[in-house]
């Protein structure tokens, strides 16, 4: 097909205030440049893509958050005789690719905006006919196997039979940022990527539970954040990692063996508050999904969230492992988060799974738990 632009829709971003929507459609065409090379053109609530590339654009676009669709399109000016001439060569594009013949059932659909000499009936129905002209192919507008859309806004008119689904959520950068505790794990990339959808930027923070884990967990972290920024182009996740085995052996050996995790769960909260409150985070999220495993109990999750005074977001807390495993998949994260980095030799043959809370108060007194996170946070470092 000889494509000139890309138009792109968004969503919600519609929905808000003249100078919200302004704020964030600027916001989304800068995500866009960092993405791929293109020009960009916002006009009345449509953004207009021309890249250097076009098949890497069409790729790419797939990976912008706000973008809810978009389209392949060719353009031309608003008169009878111009769309008459750029109609015919795009139907006989789609006759050449094998996307209409004489048996093919189509539609025209046809919007317009600004003020013409014809309403959006009469030039569907006069495009309808020029495809007739080229193919004869029957009209069927209740069940049509290709619908050609005619978009004339004002001086302009856009043809395009594709209405490719973006990723939809916010553009990345315009809500706040967020600390998310990342494992090697299925479940904290996805929440990572549920929360950049949702237009925050991601720091990932990673505790090295050595010599309780092996190095392979720090590799596969990495390659997670790797494959998360794929998505994050214009505003990339920010790495930081800290050394946890010395905090999580305090734990073993200070406090009833069975609260290893809930301990362990509660220092990570606490780490990341301290390090969301250094960079001007608002929030810590992680990926806990209820009854998942023994620390995401009901009871465990209000244990381990104790003195935290961040608001700590879950985005996977209703949500099963085959729902999770689906969107990792989808994503690319899958892949790699299946890979055996060996596990984690801290975790009791009995973890506590309905932990009280005076008890773990007592435990975290016992480890002396804010001495052992300030031991910790000092180390924290940047892996960027």
């Amino acid at each position: 097909m000889n494509y000139d632009l890309i138009i792109a829709r968004y969503g919600e971003i519609g929905l808000k205030s003249p100078k919200i929507r302004s704020r964030f459609e600027r916001k989304l065409v800068k995500n866009i440049k960092a993405t791929f090379e293109c020009d960009v053109e916002r006009n009345q609530g449509r953004i207009y893509i021309c890249p250097d590339d076009f098949e890497d654009g069409v790729e790419k676009l797939n990976r912008v958050f706000g973008v809810v669709s978009y389209s392949p399109a060719t353009s031309t000016h608003t008169s009878y005789e111009d769309i008459d001439k750029t109609l015919t060569e795009y139907v006989e594009d789609l006759v050449s690719e094998n996307l209409i013949d004489e048996n093919t059932k189509f539609a025209i659909k046809c919007r317009r905006v600004g003020k013409h000499d014809f309403t959006s009936q009469e030039m569907a129905a006069h495009c309808g006919g020029v495809v007739r002209d080229v193919v004869l192919a029957p009209v069927d507008l209740t069940n049509p196997d290709l619908t050609i859309f005619v978009e004339v806004r004002e001086e302009r008119t856009f043809i395009f039979h594709e209405k490719i689904k973006g990723p939809g959520g916010l553009p990345l950068g315009t809500q706040g940022k967020v600390v998310v505790l990342l494992s090697s794990g299925i479940d904290s990339p996805v929440a990572a990527y549920l929360m950049m959808k949702r237009g925050c930027e991601v720091v990932a923070l990673h505790c090295n539970n050595d010599p309780f884990a092996g190095p392979k967990v720090t590799e596969l972290f990495n390659q997670l954040v790797d494959q998360l920024n794929i998505y994050a182009k214009g505003t990339p996740i920010k790495k930081r990692v800290i050394d946890y085995g010395e905090y999580l052996q305090a734990a073993k050996d200070n406090a009833p063996e069975k609260m290893t995790c809930v301990l362990c769960k509660s220092g990570m909260y606490h780490i990341a508050e301290k390090l969301a409150q250094k960079l001007g985070a608002d929030a810590i999220v992680d990926g806990s999904s209820v009854g998942q495993v023994a620390s995401q109990t009901l009871s465990n999750i209000l244990a381990t969230r104790y003195g935290v005074e961040m608001p700590i977001l879950s985005p996977l807390i209703g949500l099963d492992k085959e729902e999770i495993t689906a969107i990792a998949k989808e994503i690319g994260t899958f892949e790699i988060s299946k890979i055996d980095d060996g596990g984690c030799s801290a975790v009791p043959k009995y973890p506590e799974t309905r932990a009280d809370l005076e008890r773990v108060k007592e435990a975290c007194e016992a480890m002396n738990q804010d001495v052992e996170i300030e031991k910790a946070f000092e180390n924290i470092r940047k892996l960027d």
